[in-house]
């Protein structure tokens, strides 16, 4: 299943990641990548994130190795939003809508493959 991925590389992008928006398209996420694999304990949070989403954890394979659902948390006080952990080791991590990934029958092991053969522009 193709998917349209926008990518956060560095620290300012993966910590905005998708505040403030209120949509995206259905085959439309943000794919989050990590220099370094990341411990189990580290996880996502939605603070000022308006939209409900899964999150896939990725290993250093871009395989699936964990999948999470994440609730809309628009608090004016970060700390009061939860956290989502991976609870595996994971390299890179994919947002989209919520249940695009069961709804496309993506499922822990199966892999996310990437590169510019795979795109449709550069």
């Amino acid at each position: 299943m193709p998917v349209t991925l926008e990518v956060a590389r560095d620290f300012s992008q993966r910590q905005a990641g998708l505040m403030g928006r209120d949509s995206l398209q259905e085959d439309e996420g943000m794919l989050f990548q990590y220099p370094d694999l990341q411990s189990p304990d580290r996880g996502f949070w939605m603070y000022k994130t308006q939209l409900d989403l899964d999150i896939a954890y990725l290993d250093e394979q871009g395989k699936i190795a964990s999948i999470r659902q994440m609730a809309p948390c628009l608090t004016g006080s970060a700390s009061s939003c939860p956290s989502y952990p991976a609870g595996v080791a994971f390299q890179s991590a994919v947002e989209m809508n919520q249940d695009f990934f069961s709804d496309h029958g993506i499922e822990v092991g199966d892999r996310l493959v990437t590169g510019t053969e795979h795109c449709s522009s550069p």
